[in-house]
């Protein structure tokens, strides 16, 4: 038996459609022993969020993600995920915009899957906020993306 381990990043933040991600891995039925899940949070170069969010608010962020990547592996471990084969990746150097931080970290290992939640927007959000979704289909043409749509 081949014991290469095949890993799948699963790229989270504290929000809907990460939320959504685990509820979407937890529903699948299938939990192969050679994948090890990689959960991932990229933090996104601030711009005025500092002031508009207040000091205190973006001081806690690191904390905060930290401990919502946790319950996320404590989730899955629930469901019967094997927690041997779920890591954490807290990734604190900013990059300016999410999609290229998953890129940086998806180029670092060898993925075979990129798992991303997508929130619902409309085309105005999408083209003023554009869509990392989108743009990880496109910069990593040859894996596998699995886009996970909150309700």
């Amino acid at each position: 038996m081949d014991t290469k381990t095949n890993y799948v990043l699963v790229a989270l933040s504290d929000s809907i459609s990460s939320r959504g991600v685990i509820n979407y891995l937890i529903s699948q039925p299938l939990r192969p022993p050679d994948v090890t899940m990689v959960l991932l949070h990229i933090f996104r170069k601030s711009s005025a969020s500092k002031d508009l969010m207040g000091k205190k608010f973006t001081q806690l962020q690191p904390a905060r993600m930290s401990d919502f990547l946790k319950e996320a592996k404590e989730k899955l471990v629930e469901n019967n995920y094997n927690p041997d084969r779920i890591e954490i990746e807290f990734v604190d150097k900013e990059y300016p915009a999410v999609s290229d931080g998953i890129i940086d970290q998806f180029k670092k290992r060898k993925y075979v899957m990129v798992v991303i939640g997508r929130k619902r927007m409309s085309k105005a959000e999408e083209f003023v906020l554009g869509d990392v979704s989108v743009k990880l289909v496109r910069a990593l043409e040859n894996t596998a993306v699995l886009v996970v749509k909150s309700i």
